[in-house]
């Protein structure tokens, strides 16, 4: 077994694509339109399956916002740079939450940014690439 992908709903598929393939570098590896259904769908990742998991982001028709559950924590991103990856977002835009530093009681660096429907990433450096 393995995980295929995460899905989240979005508002404005072509803002929430841009947010995730321009500042945070994910690429758009296919997109699916279902008319008959009322709903879009958008696939990312770094690498498709079954070498990654994917970000699947659903866009249904005529729904441009959605209640933030209180469920849902963040997805994680591996950076090699958290404070350069912060840096990135700001310049394109896009809002950063916790700037990078080390999480509280350990030496890992992290950082928090939002994408444009308030979902949270968390930024764990690595030091990838």
């Amino acid at each position: 077994m393995r995980i295929l992908h995460t899905m989240l709903r979005v508002g404005d598929l072509p803002k929430s694509t841009d947010f995730y393939t321009k500042l945070l570098g994910l690429k758009l590896l296919r997109t699916v339109d279902r008319p008959a259904q009322k709903y879009t769908l958008a696939y990312l990742g770094y690498a498709s399956n079954p070498e990654q998991a994917e970000l699947e982001l659903t866009y249904n028709y005529g729904v441009t916002s959605y209640e933030m559950g209180t469920a849902y924590g963040h997805l994680a991103v591996q950076v090699a740079d958290a404070a350069a990856t912060c840096a990135s977002v700001k310049a394109g835009g896009g809002i950063v939450t916790r700037e990078a530093g080390p999480v509280q009681g350990g030496n890992t660096i992290i950082a928090f940014v939002q994408d444009p429907d308030g979902y949270k990433i968390e930024l764990i450096e690595h030091g990838v690439e």
